[in-house]
């Protein structure tokens, strides 16, 4: 029988395969009695699941980023899907194919490098320029950043997803760099690069995806302004020419108010073209990803509407030519992002 991914899967369906575990919790319900609430991810989601009546023991015989076969059945439950689980164990390695865990193949991926080499090393600013090879030919950043997701459970929330959304911003910038004379388009491209930059440390992503202790005090922000100043003492001293203290200033600012709002964790509002330029680019991807996923992800596939989103605080329009849930039209599953 071939593989369900979280992406197919409906109402009222049995389910018995192997899933990524993560965020495991033993909880108490109203009368007291223990249960186990874990979220299960493959390759197009995820899906969270309740073991009812569970113990310690059952808690303990797995841990968050291990592989676990569970069988239950999916339910939809206030506008998601979950699984009410009857067993949920630590999966054999025989029992794993890691191809139904990696959203973009290898291929994708490195498609994805060599076109952010391109885009950076055509910048026109030899100042910019230089300071982008320093991060290109730092091997080690390369390796985390070509492999860090963008987020731990919102937009591009799986490995390659960073990398994915950053291309697809600079992308974005230079071509509304030629509509928006007004604005430079090469500092628009670096600091589409450079804004979630820091997310390579903030978060941990080796197994599953959590934030590092410096990530949960310090965050990307921060800790990419940091970054930053360090590549760029790099690049004065290769190259013998330092970057202009205005320049490095713009990017700065860039990265520290790319979020847009204070309330959403902007340390300042952006105050320069390029910067809320950068704010809305960055906000346009987020937003289209989180659009397409609940469309895709949508367990309401005999509505054009999807089920209301307490996030998105909406119902989204599929529209009545709407494709299966989590399927294109010739039933392939949807990865993320990598369509």
């Amino acid at each position: 029988m071939s593989r369900r991914f979280v992406s197919q899967l409906s109402h009222q369906e049995s389910v018995d395969q192997v899933f990524l575990a993560t965020d495991k919790q033993l909880r108490p319900n109203r009368n007291g009695n223990l249960y186990l609430q874990v979220e299960l991810s493959d390759r197009t989601g995820s899906i969270s699941a309740r073991l009812w009546n569970a113990n310690e023991t059952i808690y303990q015989a797995f841990d968050d980023g291990d592989f676990v076969r569970v069988e239950g059945t999916t339910q939809v439950y206030q506008g998601a899907m979950q699984m009410i689980a009857k067993s949920v164990a630590r999966a054999l390695p025989h029992e794993v194919e890691p191809d139904d865990f990696i959203p973009m193949a290898a291929a994708d991926l490195d498609r994805l490098t060599v076109r952010l080499g391109e885009i950076l090393r055509g910048l026109s600013n030899p100042h910019l320029r230089s300071l982008a090879e320093c991060f290109l030919v730092d091997n080690d950043f390369m390796h985390k950043f070509c492999r860090a997701p963008a987020g731990v459970k919102h937009h591009h929330a799986y490995r390659g997803g960073l990398l994915v959304h950053v291309v697809n911003v600079m992308e974005m910038a230079s071509r509304v760099a030629e509509c928006l004379p007004q604005v430079d388009r090469d500092l628009l491209v670096m600091g589409a690069f450079v804004h979630d930059l820091a997310k390579t440390d903030e978060l941990s992503y080796d197994r599953a995806f959590a934030y590092t202790d410096e990530g949960q005090l310090i965050g990307h922000v921060v800790m990419g302004v940091a970054l930053l100043d360090k590549k760029v003492a790099e690049a004065g001293r290769l190259s013998g020419d330092a970057i202009p203290e205005e320049l490095v200033l713009r990017l700065k600012h860039m990265i520290v108010s790319h979020h847009g709002q204070y309330e959403f964790g902007s340390p300042k509002l952006p105050m320069t073209l390029e910067a809320i330029a950068l704010c809305h680019l960055d906000n346009l991807d987020a937003k289209v990803h989180a659009f397409h996923r609940q469309i895709s992800d949508d367990p309401n596939v005999e509505s054009p509407w999807t089920l209301y989103n307490p996030t998105l605080g909406r119902k989204l329009y599929k529209g009545n030519g709407a494709r299966p849930r989590g399927a294109d039209a010739s039933g392939v599953s949807d990865a993320p992002e990598a369509e």
